[in-house]
């Protein structure tokens, strides 16, 4: 079975997401994106982030490897990675009526926030469509400035990332 139609893209000064519909039930494809089991995990090992965890250890950042809690799924208040988890659970308010909603942030060295959303809402029986986000809040002027150069860079970190969560779906739904 194909896991992945057709891959929606948008693009602004301070954000990037990625919306893909996933021949999955939402249910099953939430205990995968937030699954906080041992063993690797798209959060923590997927390539652009262990980079980006490197580049911040090599310019003195924090660049943080903790571990993945070890439990079924991640909870608000976890660290994994270089993640700091701030919302892990079921949406509470807003455009979404059902669904589950991810959202990280990291502890790095940057000028400004850099924050990772997660949603997966239901579309039918055994369908759902993942939807990630990852923003940038800049700090003061360097952070403005580091937001002109980060467009590219978050543009390729979520293509990369995106993908590898379609993938490890796509291996849950065969």
């Amino acid at each position: 079975r194909r896991t992945l139609r057709r891959m929606e893209r948008r693009t602004s000064w301070g954000s990037t997401t990625r919306s893909s519909r996933v021949r999955l039930d939402a249910e099953h494809a939430w205990a995968l994106v937030a699954s906080a089991r041992a063993g690797p995990q798209w959060y923590v090992d997927a390539a652009p982030f262990v980079f980006r965890g490197a580049v911040d250890r090599l310019t003195l950042g924090r660049g943080r490897r903790w571990p993945v809690p070890d439990r079924p799924v991640l909870r608000p208040g976890d660290t994994a990675g270089f993640w700091r988890v701030l919302e892990a659970g079921p949406v509470e308010e807003g455009p979404v009526e059902d669904g589950h909603h991810l959202l990280l942030e990291a502890a790095l060295r940057a000028p400004g926030t850099v924050r990772l959303s997660t949603l997966v809402t239901p579309e039918g029986p055994h369908c759902c469509r993942v939807a990630q986000t990852v923003t940038f809040t800049p700090a003061g002027l360097l952070g403005r400035a580091y937001l002109l150069t980060d467009v590219p860079a978050r543009e390729t970190l979520m293509e990369l990332v995106h993908r590898r969560v379609l993938r490890d779906l796509g291996r849950a739904a065969t």
